[in-house]
């Protein structure tokens, strides 16, 4: 849901009545992860996706229905070929849609409407739903803050509140959406419901070291992967807004010594294209010691090799050398800024996704793949938890 918030937060500004569906679930080859929504409004307009076309006539009405009844449905939609008409994944995989009507009249549209306002503009909070279990408690909200505090609730058992609003914090803290299995009065036991948890984080960060062509084009693409965008460096007559207009912010200053007071997290990534020694060595012997998930150097076999050697002299260790990803990118034989900066680009999400990166046509490998840290998806009713980052 709240990967459509702006939309939906005008809507709730406009005082419309709406229904929501959210994919909850999903197993096998599904199009889209946890998190993904298609919304109607009463007029019938409707925004966002659950499945790329695959099923969105048939959410599209289950929308109109649950918005005129105004009681939540969750739904199965997998793969059937017995009817060329029947609805359907053609991928064959499995997604649970939760749908839920968000009225003026309802008392927690207020939850909703926060948890929209929240995401909007960026802000970090989560927004928690009862996906399966009791009736009377689906789609039932919270939305929780950085600090812990939380709004809304089951309305069934003051400890579940308080587990459900534990739980989103851990993956609000990072960065996650997903679901999560809890028993009805807050304890690992007991009636079993299942909570999907959606996070609203700014979003993360590229670091670009370095203002040459190839820095130009790669920070185009950062963009358009919704990364913040920053590019840094020492030379104040080539880090300038006129060559980068796409940059959220430029900084003037060495490397390394913005590196050091600067903000990271486990989502940044950080691109060094400055290619030279001067720059590049510093600056690794520190960004490399950094918990972010990815460091990338440009630079050739011959250049790598004796930058490596320059990093062993200042105390670098070979298992911090191994984090280092160089030559940066992908084979994807570019020699253009552009196709290079594709390639850059490749492997940052093929790193972040546990992707091989090999051509799919012939491989029998999954087309969709969950990050190393990330539990397997399930469908509803499979043991563990769903994430998607």
């Amino acid at each position: 849901m709240l990967d459509i918030a702006e939309e939906l937060h005008r809507w709730v500004e406009q005082g419309r009545d709406f229904a929501v569906a959210t994919v909850v679930a999903v197993g096998g080859s599904a199009p889209r992860l946890p998190g993904a929504a298609l919304a109607v409004d009463a007029d019938g307009t409707a925004i966002g996706s659950v499945s790329g076309g695959c099923v969105e006539g048939a959410v599209y009405e289950l929308c109109r229905q649950v918005l005129e009844d105004g009681e939540a449905v969750l739904e199965r939609f997998g793969y059937s070929d017995e009817d060329a008409f029947a609805v359907g994944l053609t991928c064959g995989g499995v997604i649970d849609i939760l749908v839920t009507p968000v009225r003026t009249s309802d008392p927690g549209r207020k939850v909703i409407a926060d948890a929209l306002a929240a995401a909007a503009v960026g802000a970090a909070a989560a927004v928690a739903r009862i996906v399966s279990g009791p009736a009377e408690l689906l789609g039932r909200a919270l939305l929780v803050r950085p600090d812990g505090s939380y709004e809304g609730g089951s309305g069934a058992h003051p400890e579940l509140d308080r587990s459900i609003a534990e739980e989103a914090a851990a993956f609000l803290d990072a960065g996650r959406t997903g679901t999560l299995e809890m028993g009805e009065q807050g304890s690992r036991c007991g009636a079993p419901l299942t909570v999907l948890v959606e996070s609203s984080v700014p979003p993360p960060r590229m670091i670009v070291f370095g203002t040459i062509d190839f820095a130009s084009a790669l920070v185009r693409i950062g963009k358009f992967l919704n990364y913040h965008v920053t590019v840094c460096d020492a030379r104040p007559v080539f880090a300038t807004a006129a060559r980068f207009p796409e940059a959220d912010e430029i900084v003037v200053e060495w490397p390394h010594r913005y590196l050091e007071r600067t903000q990271v997290d486990a989502r940044t990534v950080l691109c060094v294209l400055t290619h030279e020694a001067r720059f590049d060595v510093p600056l690794l012997q520190l960004a490399l010691k950094l918990p972010v998930a990815y460091v990338g150097a440009m630079g050739s076999r011959r250049t790598h090799l004796d930058r490596n050697d320059r990093l062993r002299e200042v105390g670098v260790t070979e298992l911090e050398l191994s984090r280092l990803r160089s030559p940066i990118g992908l084979d994807l034989g570019a020699r253009t800024p552009e196709e290079t900066a594709l390639a850059i680009a490749s492997e940052i999400v093929a790193d972040r996704h546990g992707g091989s990166g090999v051509s799919l046509t012939g491989a029998h490998t999954p087309i969709h793949h969950e990050s190393a840290q990330h539990d397997t998806p399930t469908a509803l009713g499979g043991r563990g938890a769903t994430t998607a980052a």
